[in-house]
């Protein structure tokens, strides 16, 4: 007889708490081997296909695409081999997700279902082989209310039932093993509110309405007007937060500077008139961005809110903004201060692919120290950028488009871009902030600067 074993979603790490089905990757009865992707799921980060940990044959799955899970809620079941043979599976993890030890407990079993010598996970690890193992169908008592710590309950949940005053220790879980839902807090709200009003109809009677009333109190027919509300969730949700903690937390400042490129644009097509792979604008861009980072190293830093400390980086993790049809992404180039404009060339080109398909994974979309934003592919000449919270800056550079301009003493035509710089004025003040601008305009009207200051 086959023993049927349950994956969970599991903890995709980086503090996300939730995911959505987006392609289901296996059908009920179709045979997967250990660490196959069965699925397709789109974090608030990335799109990320999960592997199941077991080789055998689906039996279940939960929920259809479209769906969003919380972290520890089912997957799929699958039968495997002989019972007494034991469960066969794998100790890997998702790429990019690091790993983290079990800790093993009981569960309570819910009526009709198997029991469960499951795993809780923590906030924050990462590990994708976290499962409990399901044995044969036995009877067991229906559920009772849960006492106690309440395992593996979606933070949103959590917080649904901590804004409305409900004691989640005197909920019965709807979910697998007696897993207390959103809905199970909802369904308690509707019969709280039952209650109170039964309670108040008693207490005072309520005449019955007249007819105009009646109208007043009908509900209004939806107006075109009213608008479509979409909801704040996936990429755009996580952007919306990020900038919001960013304006509450960080007082920022803006300085731009207008700077004639015309010298930095040919020094690039000299550079690409040799055999080899060709320079991209924003490599050249991201080469001067780290030079001025390590003369103005103030500005590769973060603050401790907690320690009131300003903590300042020895290495340079460069974000760069990404337009996608998932939104807006900020991958970064790890120790871009360690490399040349072609290596820079690739991995921007590299992570801007995997961005556009989805594929990044949450380790390549965090950990930035300093971004800079080209908007100028957008069309635009300026803008005042929000910072990358937890980072102090971000560069921001305008379209590159022919303008008049005074060149030696004459009016000429030359290529001008706006270079917009804002900070966090807790981290330094406008004379570092200036200096660091400056130096970067100095780097693109005179590429020979950067040379001479190496």
């Amino acid at each position: 007889m086959a023993q049927v074993l349950e994956f969970k979603l599991p903890d995709l790490g980086e503090g996300l708490t939730e995911a959505e089905i987006v392609r289901w990757l296996v059908q009920v009865g179709d045979v997967v081997a250990v660490d196959q992707p069965v699925v397709e799921v789109e974090t608030a980060k990335a799109m990320v296909e999960v592997p199941c940990p077991y080789g055998g044959v689906v039996t279940a799955r939960f929920g259809e695409e479209g769906t969003e899970l919380p972290v520890g809620a089912p997957l799929l079941t699958v039968a495997v081999g002989a019972p007494e043979d034991g469960p066969e599976g794998s100790g890997n993890v998702l790429v990019g997700y690091g790993t983290q030890a079990p800790a093993a407990r009981r569960r309570r079993v819910r009526a009709g279902t198997a029991a469960a010598d499951g795993q809780v996970r923590r906030p924050g690890t990462a590990d994708a082989a976290l499962h409990a193992r399901v044995a044969a169908p036995a009877a067991a008592p229906a559920p009772a209310p849960v006492e106690g710590p309440v395992p593996v309950i979606s933070p949103l949940v959590r917080k649904l039932a901590r804004d409305n005053d409900v004691d989640l220790r005197r909920l019965t879980g709807s979910g697998p093993d007696g897993l207390i839902l959103r809905a199970d807090v909802e369904n308690a709200l509707r019969t709280q509110a039952a209650r109170v009003a039964t309670v108040a109809d008693h207490a005072v009677p309520t005449p019955a309405p007249t007819a105009g009333e009646r109208a007043a109190a009908a509900p209004a027919a939806p107006r075109a007007e009213d608008g479509v509300r979409i909801p704040l969730k996936g990429v755009r949700g996580a952007v919306a937060d990020k900038l919001s903690r960013s304006r509450r937390e960080i007082p920022d400042a803006t300085c731009w500077v207008d700077a004639d490129a015309t010298e930095l644009m040919r020094a690039r097509a000299a550079m690409n008139a040799t055999p080899g792979a060709k320079i991209s604008v924003l490599a050249l861009l991201a080469r001067i961005c780290t030079a001025a980072l390590a003369r103005f190293p103030e500005l590769n830093s973060t603050v401790d809110t907690e320690a009131r400390e300003i903590v300042r980086l020895d290495r340079v993790h460069l974000g760069f903004a990404a337009q996608t049809d998932r939104g807006l992404v900020v991958p970064v180039v790890r120790d871009a201060h360690t490399r040349d404009a072609e290596s820079l060339t690739a991995e921007f080109a590299r992570l801007t692919e995997d961005a556009r398909a989805g594929t990044l994974t949450p380790g390549e979309l965090t950990g930035g120290t300093f971004t800079l934003n080209n908007y100028g592919v957008f069309g635009v000449d300026g803008s005042t950028p929000i910072v990358n919270h937890p980072e102090a800056a971000m560069l921001g550079v305008g379209r590159i488009v022919p303008k008049p301009w005074v060149h030696e003493g004459e009016l000429a035509v030359r290529q001008v871009v706006q270079l917009s710089l804002t900070f966090d004025h807790r981290v330094c003040d406008g004379g570092t902030a200036g200096g660091f601008l400056r130096y970067v305009a100095d780097c693109v009207e005179q590429p020979a600067v950067l040379l001479r200051t190496l």
